[in-house]
């Protein structure tokens, strides 16, 4: 048995030393097996639910259902150079624009709620074409003095003003009753340049006067707000000038990215000195229409806002003509196309300028 086992061996070793001079033979690695790769699973995102809930008439937003039915808040603002910069004036619904003595303009902002509303002014004094467009929304109208010829209108036509010149509503302090002069203001403004309110001020204290708050029962506003409100067939307009007089040009510049118009004048934008930032709208309107000289020694004007004119409409960085027209003095705006269809607002807020009939437009 011996005798067998001994070659054997000697063969194996000998086999060894063929296949490697005396060292291992490595083990291959396995190789590893194929890696699948696998996209993970996106997330799913709910669907956006459409809004339902009420709207605000003046701009088709959302608010508070308690506003819904709310006569608006009418508020007359300084636009004089050195009264610069208006306060609030960007969170109105609408802001009008229009003409007063010496070429200067005053704004008229329309407010439909005042929740988160801050500062409003400098608050100014009233004219009678101011009044009518307070009148066809039904507002409560605030102001700072006015003309004599204002305040025979405001007598004979019913309206309901709110006035810091002649009547009970400026304090002595901050918020101390509807209107008071601002006291950073008064450190480097002239006084007329002072007077100011606020939001909350003005719902705590509006329901403390002998005043109708709601509109009437069936009242109805004529606006018709839509999600785009790009005029059909309209023309190019992403930059429309408005040269309402030599001293006061107004500019509207279309922002691709927000879908609004910058506001501008006197050469630079037009802001809001409560946040800062310039003012944007929706929905830009300009109204001719003819403005006239009383002949008076203060240089008074008139402002004809009865009977019917032409316009322009823009919205979306398109503008087409329009029609207007509106009774006197308390009737709303109707606005029609070329092809006397309602014009269809975007959804937001409206700034109307109206200007002399020989206002040269210019758009691109």
């Amino acid at each position: 048995m011996k005798k067998t086992l001994l070659p054997v061996m000697l063969a194996f070793s000998l086999l060894l030393s063929a296949c490697g001079g005396g060292e291992a033979v490595p083990t291959p690695s396995p190789t590893p097996p194929a890696v699948e790769t696998v996209e993970p699973t996106p997330t799913p995102q709910p669907t956006p639910t459409p809004y339902n809930g009420p709207v605000s008439p003046l701009s088709g937003l959302p608010i508070g259902a308690e506003w819904v039915n709310r006569r608006p808040v009418a508020v007359m603002l300084n636009n004089l150079k050195q009264a610069l910069p208006q306060l609030g004036q960007s969170q109105a619904d609408i802001i009008y624009e229009v003409p007063a003595e010496g070429g200067i303009t005053r704004m008229l902002g329309i407010f439909q709620s005042l929740d988160g509303v801050g500062t409003i002014g400098s608050i100014r004094s009233a004219r009678p074409y101011y009044l009518e467009l307070a009148l066809g929304h039904d507002a409560i109208f605030l102001h700072a003095g006015g003309s004599e010829d204002a305040y025979a209108k405001i007598r004979q036509w019913g309206v309901t003003a709110l006035d810091a010149v002649r009547g009970p509503y400026l304090g002595s302090s901050e918020n101390s009753n509807l209107m008071w002069r601002d006291p950073v203001r008064k450190q480097s403004y002239s006084l007329e340049h002072t007077v100011v309110t606020t939001g909350q001020s003005i719902q705590q204290r509006l329901p403390t006067y002998n005043i109708r708050l709601d509109h009437r029962e069936g009242y109805t506003y004529q606006m018709d707000f839509v999600p785009d409100g790009t005029p059909a067939n309209g023309q190019s307009a992403n930059q429309i000038t408005v040269p309402v007089s030599t001293y006061k040009t107004g500019r509207f510049v279309y922002q691709e990215n927000t879908g609004r118009y910058g506001v501008e004048e006197y050469g630079a934008a037009y802001v809001d000195g409560n946040t800062g930032k310039q003012v944007e709208v929706t929905n830009v309107v300009i109204l001719k229409t003819a403005c006239r000289n009383t002949g008076d020694a203060l240089g008074h004007i008139t402002v004809d806002l009865s009977g019917s004119g032409t316009g322009y409409f823009a919205c979306g960085g398109q503008i087409t003509e329009l029609t207007w027209s509106k009774r006197m003095p308390d009737g709303q705006f109707f606005y029609q196309d070329a092809d006397g269809k309602p014009i269809q607002f975007g959804v937001g807020t409206t700034y109307v300028c109206i200007v002399p009939t020989e206002c040269q437009i210019s758009f691109s």
